[in-house]
């Protein structure tokens, strides 16, 4: 360890720079807790962003906004006539969003 105090990085601005040379040793480790947790934080959001984004990318243009990525189409037959539906699992839960009647296109094709 050096007996003269560290020179701070040039990324820092002076104002900064300042409050922070003002700090007991107590604050500066405060200051230190506080930095690292911001940093986990923002890196985090970034990755989840980045993450969202690939997702988005993706995404089929027939999928509704509201309906997750990971939604499956299905057929259910009602009343004699088949229909598709968007599901996917939230939680414990199936959920399931109207797509669309299911054509005699559609049938022939698979």
């Amino acid at each position: 360890m050096s007996d003269s105090p560290p020179k701070p990085p040039q990324k820092l601005s002076r104002d900064l720079v300042e409050s922070i040379e003002c700090c007991s040793a107590e604050e500066l480790r405060a200051v230190e807790r506080y930095a690292d947790a911001l940093t986990q934080y923002r890196e985090r959001e970034t990755r989840l962003t980045e993450e969202n984004q690939d997702e988005v990318e993706d995404r089929p243009k027939e999928l509704p906004d509201d309906v997750p990525t990971r939604a499956t189409l299905t057929t259910k037959e009602i009343n004699g006539n088949r229909y598709y539906y968007w599901q996917w699992r939230d939680g414990e839960k199936v959920r399931s969003r109207y797509k669309g009647p299911v054509s005699g296109d559609d049938e022939e094709t698979g």
